[in-house]
């Protein structure tokens, strides 16, 4: 199953998402016709920023992706993590990155400091907060004030972020389902209704979606 094909992008970019796993909410697919997404990494992206707290980054997502916005970063080494989400970070991983990147610190280090973060554990943010000053003038020879900024930006995010490789996982099931719509619209209301026969409701939903769909 390819990940690039037009037709599935074209649906979800219509909002057509009625039976797509993880989109049909009507907030869901307010999003979709918002962000318009033309890769997989997009709908990762969607499903880890559509929840409380993390909501509140989709404003300035949307705005960086469509251009209406600079993609700025903190420092240079943050780039190469947070090209792929125009400069925000959504995802865990992207903590714990940017601390191996530029404090030196080793994964298992770093997802001590995520959790701190996370948790807003303050003994234990304001020791990892030391050593990180320390690591990323030895590691990266960054300068105490950026150093200093970039950690409360991890704070920040640390809070918000959502595990990447789960958002992922949804995303791909997300994809395959749109997929299915997309190509094989009769096969898929078809075993989308026999899958939801024992309730009516949902079954009355997508006959109205068969019928939509001539």
């Amino acid at each position: 199953m390819p990940l690039d094909d037009a037709k599935t992008f074209k649906l979800l970019q219509r909002s057509d998402t009625i039976g797509v796993f993880q989109l049909e909410s009507a907030g869901m697919r307010d999003l979709c016709r918002q962000m318009m997404p033309d890769r997989i990494e997009h709908i990762i992206a969607l499903i880890a920023l559509y929840r409380p707290g993390p909501m509140d980054l989709i404003p300035q997502y949307l705005a960086r992706k469509a251009g209406r916005e600079p993609i700025e970063y903190e420092h240079p080494l943050l780039e190469s993590i947070c090209s792929e989400t125009y400069g925000i970070m959504i995802y865990q991983e992207q903590v714990m990155q940017a601390a191996q990147a530029l404090a030196g610190f080793s994964l298992g280090k770093a997802d001590l400091l995520r959790r701190a973060m996370g948790k807003k554990n303050r003994a234990e943010m304001d020791a990892q907060h030391d050593v990180f000053i320390a690591g990323a003038e030895k590691h990266s020879r960054t300068p105490e004030a950026t150093a200093e900024r970039v950690f409360d930006l991890l704070a920040k995010f640390a809070g918000y972020g959502f595990n990447k490789s789960h958002a992922a996982g949804y995303a791909y099931l997300s994809y395959i389902t749109a997929y299915l719509k997309a190509n094989f619209p009769v096969e898929f209301i078809a075993a989308t209704l026999t899958s939801e026969l024992g309730d009516f409701k949902k079954l009355a939903k997508f006959v109205n979606e068969a019928r939509r769909m001539g």
